[in-house]
């Protein structure tokens, strides 16, 4: 038997409106996942004015860095022709996220969900991003 920690859905909260208060800030409103550590949807919030598009992307994001246990900018990179990814965009039906905005939230070494972010660039994302992972450690620890 194995012992699981993840996220609950106060939890979840906690990373979306830290992530929407970054998104409002900087004036761009954003579409906002947050998973299990399994990349399960947990909460999601598409701000008034987020991109449709960005509603798959975003759980996407999520699922991606929950489940890969990494940051989705890294598979940027590692992702271009000639590296040693390259093509796994279009690994489990194409639901693998290369681009900036999706973080897993790691707690005490474990990751125990995941948030994604878009409808910015990915810099804007990936700062919305953080900025729901820095609410969250912050009221939680």
């Amino acid at each position: 038997m194995i012992s699981i920690s993840r996220l609950d859905i106060s939890d979840a909260n906690i990373l979306i409106d830290g992530a929407v208060a970054q998104a409002n800030v900087i004036n761009v409103p954003m579409c906002i996942a947050v998973t299990d550590e399994a990349g399960q949807l947990m909460a999601f919030c598409r701000m008034d004015g987020g991109k449709v598009t960005s509603t798959t992307i975003a759980i996407d994001k999520a699922f991606t860095a929950a489940g890969a246990k990494k940051a989705t900018h890294e598979y940027g990179t590692a992702s271009q022709p000639g590296a040693p990814a390259y093509g796994i965009a279009s690994a489990i039906g194409g639901r693998l996220m290369v681009v900036g905005g999706g973080y897993p939230v790691v707690v005490d070494g474990e990751v125990v969900g995941g948030i994604g972010v878009s409808s910015g660039t990915p810099d804007q994302d990936m700062a919305v991003a953080q900025a729901g992972i820095d609410a969250f450690l912050n009221t939680v620890f």
